[in-house]
């Protein structure tokens, strides 16, 4: 029998949502937390798709997210935003968050969200895409539980603390980049472990900065940034975007993510929307840029596999590890018990 079991997109929604209302998640919040952890699976980034439900539900079972939390918008001016996750899953916050942030940007040119009091927010590309698909410019950050070390020494204070752009073109889906700051996603590491998998020298250290194999090991040691001091450097960026600004509390101050004990992560993201001055004349200067990238051989756009994935899982659903389908089925089923 195959360890996978194909599924597609609209039935995983359903699924994964009916799984998240039987640990009490607001109608609007399973739905919301399903179309992201569905989409991110789509798009090929598996660490931030079904792997994650299991958290989830432990976690709003617990009471260390809120789920039933409502998200509140606050104008600290008139183009830029606070919104309070409420301690709640992060999705709803930015579902809030982006559409008044876009209308923001198209009135005066350039918007701003902080989000506070938040969660995982997954796969960042989604929520950058959004913003480019109304023809804006696009930029997120988010900072997570500790998980790298400043260069040079063994401690994590920084999380895999994520980038993302996205800009649009004048046809087809936008430019979309999407980074973690560590060489690998922290979700990778999870997901190996809970496949019983081992991970690739060069990923991680373990606690005693060390190279490790060991997801688990990795899990409690540090995972290696992308460029080494350079990207330490810009997870402290991110840091201070993610939650100095805003107030979120800091990657040291971020309770984990995949277990049920411990206080609400209280995590932050951050993103801004820009307006080009002239739309039109901004995807005609882009064209030859991509272009000239595309025409050099061996090079790709980032993005491009992204695209392809997704287009795939629309067009053949999703080849979900069978263990996580069930584990959704039993939870779904003791919801409508």
């Amino acid at each position: 029998m195959s360890d996978t079991e194909n599924i597609s997109i609209d039935a995983a929604i359903e699924l994964l949502a009916r799984a998240l209302k039987s640990a009490g998640t607001s109608e609007d919040c399973s739905t919301s937390v399903a179309i992201a952890l569905v989409a991110a699976e789509s798009e090929g980034q598996v660490g931030h798709g079904f792997s994650r439900l299991s958290d989830y539900v432990a976690q709003a079972k617990s009471g260390k997210v809120n789920p039933k939390a409502v998200p509140i918008c606050s104008n600290e001016g008139p183009a830029s935003l606070i919104v309070d996750a409420a301690n709640g899953f992060a999705y709803p916050a930015l579902d809030l968050a982006i559409p008044r942030c876009i209308e923001a940007a198209q009135e005066f040119g350039c918007a701003t969200a902080g989000i506070i009091r938040s969660h995982h927010c997954g796969a960042l590309s989604l929520q950058v895409e959004k913003i480019a698909q109304a023809g804006l410019v696009g930029l997120m950050v988010a900072n997570s539980p500790p998980a790298i070390a400043p260069w040079g020494a063994s401690e994590p204070v920084f999380g895999t603390n994520p980038i993302a752009f996205a800009a649009p073109r004048a046809d087809g889906s936008p430019l979309v980049i999407d980074l973690s700051l560590s060489r690998v996603a922290r979700g990778k590491v999870m997901n190996a472990k809970k496949t019983g998998q081992q991970i690739p020298l060069g990923w991680a250290l373990d606690r005693n900065g060390e190279p490790t194999t060991d997801p688990d090991a990795a899990l409690q040691g540090s995972m290696i940034p992308i460029g080494d001091a350079k990207g330490s450097a810009l997870a402290l960026i991110v840091e201070i975007l993610a939650a100095t600004l805003s107030g979120a509390n800091q990657s040291t101050e971020i309770s984990s993510f995949f277990t049920a004990e411990g206080k609400p992560p209280g995590a932050g993201q951050f993103l801004m929307a820009l307006r080009p001055t002239d739309v039109t004349g901004f995807t005609a200067r882009i064209e030859p840029l991509l272009a000239t990238i595309t025409g050099l051989e061996g090079a790709r756009l980032p993005g491009t596999r992204r695209i392809a994935a997704i287009e795939n899982a629309k067009k053949n659903g999703l080849n979900v590890p069978r263990h996580y389908l069930d584990l959704a089925r039993e939870l779904g089923a003791s919801a409508g018990a």
